[in-house]
């Protein structure tokens, strides 16, 4: 009886651990050559499936937007020459490759308002069609991270020169559902200097979980940015967020109390052996 309920624990904490989604987009099966990314201004590029989404990319001549991939690992190079490298120099887990979207502004509109990006679901089978997405890790890229540390050619420092400015860059990314109406919006901040107390203050450096089950069902997620750092021709921030395993599993640390009980029954088997070799 005792071995039948330490199994049936055991397969409840595992259960814990791995809930499982289906469609998970990490990238890592798209192939790049090392240190290098797809797509991107002049390259003629247009948008890719991964994990049954449809990711857009649109690339000008002098320009790109929307979704691209990447495995570059240069945490060092700031401005816009390094603009395909996630912060954290690799995707999650310390390897593989990742997603970089940019987030243009409507320059031609002349209301320099930033242009959201679509990730639609079901490219390649459909089933993802109307069901909720548990959410994706996010971090900054490079190129956004150290602007905001350091200042460059249009954005500034974030906190300012004492560290009591309150700036901010959020990603909002909504929901879409067969409609096309909007199921509701997940903010996630990528930096927040916005507290009274400046030991608070920070800007994201590594890979973090997003939960969008807030959502519900949806047929597409929508992705835009926002900053506190704004001038005459729209946000001065840098338009750059990167994600990895869209629709993964969450992290679920295990609590203190279950490991206990699981130790304990450890010790209760081991104790009964023992008693029944004696």
């Amino acid at each position: 009886m005792l071995k039948r309920f330490a199994f049936l624990t055991l397969v409840m904490l595992l259960a814990m651990g791995t809930n499982a989604y289906a469609a998970v987009a990490a990238f890592d099966d798209l192939v790049l050559a090392p240190n290098s990314y797809y797509g991107g201004a002049g390259s003629g590029a247009s948008g890719f499936t991964n994990g049954d989404a449809y990711f857009p990319h649109s690339a000008e001549e002098y320009s790109w937007s929307g979704f691209t991939y990447s495995n570059v690992n240069d945490t060092v190079t700031a401005g816009y020459a390094n603009q395909f490298a996630a912060y954290t120099g690799t995707g999650v887990g310390g390897a593989g490759n990742y997603a970089v979207s940019y987030i243009p502004l409507d320059y031609m509109g002349g209301t320099y308002d930033p242009i959201p990006q679509t990730v639609s679901f079901g490219a390649v089978t459909g089933e993802d069609y109307n069901t909720p997405i548990s959410g994706a890790y996010f971090t900054n890229t490079t190129y956004a991270y150290l602007s905001m540390t350091s200042s460059d050619t249009f954005g500034k420092q974030f906190g300012g020169a004492t560290g009591d400015d309150a700036d901010w860059f959020k990603l909002s990314i909504s929901g879409i559902d067969e409609s096309g109406s909007y199921t509701g919006v997940v903010d996630f901040y990528l930096a927040d200097f916005r507290s009274a107390d400046n030991s608070l203050d920070y800007i994201v450096d590594e890979w973090t979980w997003v939960d969008l089950t807030s959502l519900g069902n949806v047929v597409g997620l929508e992705f835009t940015l926002s900053s506190s750092d704004v001038g005459e021709y729209g946000m001065n921030t840098p338009g750059y967020f990167a994600m990895d395993n869209l629709n993964g599993v969450a992290p679920v640390p295990i609590p203190g109390a279950v490991w206990l009980m699981g130790s304990g029954l450890v010790g209760l088997i081991g104790w009964r052996r023992r008693r029944q070799a004696s």
